[in-house]
């Protein structure tokens, strides 16, 4: 299992990638790990970091895409970058995941179309795993397809139930679709008409899931077009980060209350760790023929690592091939 990294990709790169390699191979010393980038500057940061990277692998590309770059570049005038040329390992089966921690667009569209799209799948999708009180859930599409059809999420609902399924261990998934009530008739007519796809499939189609809903965990994937998607994971991002900040003004207060934080240091560390999405890594790119994981354009060590593990695991399970026969079935049905 040989899981390709972008060494530079993200605000943190290269430093925060290699140390989240190390830490992968560390944990993981089954999983191979390649690093794809300049050799001779990774090389250099790991030096002047006191870094051992003896037991990772090392891929050279000439450049790499930044932040502001145009996702097109990724295909034409940067096809020797860090990201391009990880994906192209990977299409070709030198690899068996990619991960990057760099633009977007570009990975997206990479993916796309260096990787391509499992047959049949009509738009690849941004999934991150996020945090509730009742576990873990999977939101699709967090970004990635702005305006879509009913048809395409009714896939991400496929897709997003066999990944929580196969990969995070969830027996029966329940699969939602966000909207602005519970109601059947509730949204306009992308939401009706999605609706009424997603209830005539084999999934545990569980109905309309409202966002104030989506933190306590009543569903297992919630699917939702990119923009509304986009909007919720960073809302849930942004107040996470408030919530943690909050705790913290109110325990430092005073001296009273700089005790009682004392008493509850390690709850409170457990509240902080059970609020950090750095712990599931990223994004999943699913749709694809190979795992593609984007991982969170400010992701540290722990991120990168989490990520790895994540594609690694994906990757055994045989999933896509799940999903590739689910979305043919869909389709012989309806001709």
């Amino acid at each position: 299992m040989k899981i390709l990294v972008d060494a530079f990709g993200g605000d943190n790169a290269p430093l925060e990638i290699i140390k989240g390699c190390i830490l992968s191979a560390e944990k993981n010393p089954d999983i191979k790990i390649a690093m794809v980038g300049n050799i001779e500057k990774i090389n250099q940061c790991a030096k002047e970091n006191g870094l051992d990277i003896t037991e990772l692998e090392l891929c050279d590309a000439e450049g790499e895409i930044t932040m502001e770059d145009d996702p097109g570049v990724v295909l034409k005038e940067k096809k020797g970058s860090s990201m391009a040329v990880g994906l192209k390992l990977t299409a070709d089966g030198k690899g068996d995941a990619f991960i990057s921690a760099g633009n977007s667009g570009a990975i997206t569209l990479g993916a796309t179309m260096i990787v391509k799209r499992i047959k049949g799948v009509k738009r690849p999708a941004f999934a991150p795993i996020m945090p509730t009180s009742g576990g873990p859930f999977m939101l699709i599409d967090g970004g990635a397809n702005v305006e879509v059809r009913a048809e395409m999420l009714r896939q991400f609902g496929i897709m997003g139930s066999v990944y929580m399924e196969k990969i995070i261990g969830i027996k029966n998934p329940r699969v939602a679709l966000a909207n602005v009530g519970t109601e059947d008739h509730k949204g306009g007519p992308l939401q009706h008409e999605a609706f009424a796809l997603l209830k005539e499939t084999d999934l545990n189609f569980i109905g309309n899931i409202e966002a104030r809903d989506i933190p306590s965990g009543v569903a297992d994937v919630v699917v939702a077009d990119g923009f509304t998607g986009n909007v919720i994971a960073k809302m849930y991002e942004g107040a996470a980060k408030e919530i943690v900040g909050m705790f913290k003004s109110v325990f430092y207060k005073n001296f009273k209350t700089k005790l009682a934080a004392l008493a509850i240091k390690k709850e409170m560390h457990e509240l902080k760790q059970y609020l950090d999405y750095n712990r599931y890594g990223g994004a999943v790119v699913m749709g694809v023929n190979k795992p593609v994981f984007k991982a969170h354009g400010s992701a540290n060590e722990v991120a990168i690592a989490a990520a790895i593990k994540a594609a690694a695991d994906f990757a055994k399970t045989g999933a896509i091939s799940i999903i590739a026969d689910k979305i043919s079935e869909i389709k012989t049905k309806e001709e």
